[in-house]
């Protein structure tokens, strides 16, 4: 017999550069599988930090990585408890809004890299409010999303963002028609489709290049 149980949990969080007077991006940074918040944040550091705000959120379930137990990584969620873990996710990434007083705040910009993009576009789904823009680099796009999912989408969101490099090793022709299906249909045409000569890695340079797009 599987119960569940409810019980209050603590997470940290990283801010590389602080909400300023002067703020016109605020950038919310859900990290990839493997990942943690104090290494991902380094990618972020070409951004202008007059201009943009960056918080990278912590996935609360970290492990060792490789046999050796030697570095640590973290994950958002798996496919047991799939729904039970993303409501968590939810509850934690709200919390980090309201610290940090951002909640609400049109000038959000919420990015996801790898396993973060299926985090940001199902926080796009919860947050009620209208934000800056979407990022969506190198990872896929949950399969629940719908057109009316889309629809919403558009209404609050100015502006979405594709990118995903031509030689990452994850790519395959299913992956690529089904990912271009579900652009499409959530974004529309007006989704900006970046396809940098990469593997599965950030290109920060077009991070920092599109973060002047966004002003």
């Amino acid at each position: 017999m599987v119960k569940t149980v409810s019980y209050t949990h603590t997470n940290s969080y990283e801010v590389l550069y602080p909400v300023l007077p002067t703020t016109q991006n605020i950038w919310l940074c859900l990290h990839g599988l493997g990942y943690l918040s104090s290494f991902f944040k380094k990618y972020f550091e070409k951004l202008d930090p007059e201009l943009n705000a960056v918080i990278l959120p912590q996935a609360p379930s970290k492990y060792y990585l490789g046999t050796k137990f030697k570095h640590v990584g973290a994950s958002w969620l798996t496919r047991v408890d799939t729904d039970q873990e993303m409501q968590n996710n939810l509850n934690y990434l709200d919390q980090v809004m309201d610290q940090e007083g951002i909640a609400g705040d049109s000038r959000l910009v919420l990015m996801g890299y790898s396993q973060g993009v299926s985090i940001a576009t199902r926080l796009l789904k919860h947050y009620a409010h209208p934000i800056k823009a979407l990022i969506m680099h190198s990872g896929s796009i949950p399969a629940e999303l719908d057109a009316e999912d889309g629809e919403q989408f558009k209404k609050r969101t100015h502006k979405f963002i594709h990118i995903v490099g031509t030689q990452d090793e994850y790519l395959t022709s299913d992956l690529i028609e089904r990912e271009e299906k579900k652009i499409l249909m959530l974004f529309g045409t007006d989704c900006e489709l970046y396809r940098p000569e990469l593997k599965h890695e950030i290109d920060a340079q077009l991070l920092a290049s599109i973060s002047k797009t966004l002003s």
